[in-house]
């Protein structure tokens, strides 16, 4: 996806000629990565002669935003706040994205309970 985003649209061996810059993929490998991306309407098609062109169906945002929603939803609530430190203890960050990070965090720190409740079993007050 990275490379379609990165380029609006390609056709699928430029795809494999990029990936395999990088990785050492058959191209049958990546025509079946291609194929399940358009299934997952991640990507759409439109035929150019004989070849298909590929292009993003869903921006990098989006994207990243439901990944981000579905990892964090499979979380306890009590354990997204130390998966979050450890993310950001391990990422790269623009002076830019902290001072971001430290406003939201300021903001967030006002309205913040003292302890974030459990959220894994129904009726149950802590199981963590």
């Amino acid at each position: 996806m990275r490379i379609i985003w990165t380029i609006g649209q390609a056709s699928s061996s430029e795809v494999i000629t990029l990936i395999r810059a990088k990785k050492n993929w058959t191209e049958s490998t990546v025509k079946t990565l291609l194929r399940r991306l358009v299934g997952k309407n991640a990507l759409k098609t439109a035929k150019d002669g004989r070849r298909f062109i590929y292009s993003p169906n869903i921006t990098e945002n989006d994207a990243m935003d439901q990944m981000s929603a579905k990892m964090f939803s499979r979380m306890c609530n009590m354990k997204k706040g130390k998966e979050l430190i450890k993310l950001i203890s391990e990422t790269t960050l623009s002076k830019a994205d902290i001072q971001t990070m430290r406003a939201v965090l300021n903001d967030k720190l006002q309205t913040a309970p003292d302890q974030v409740e459990c959220n894994c079993l129904p009726g149950e007050g802590s199981c963590c």
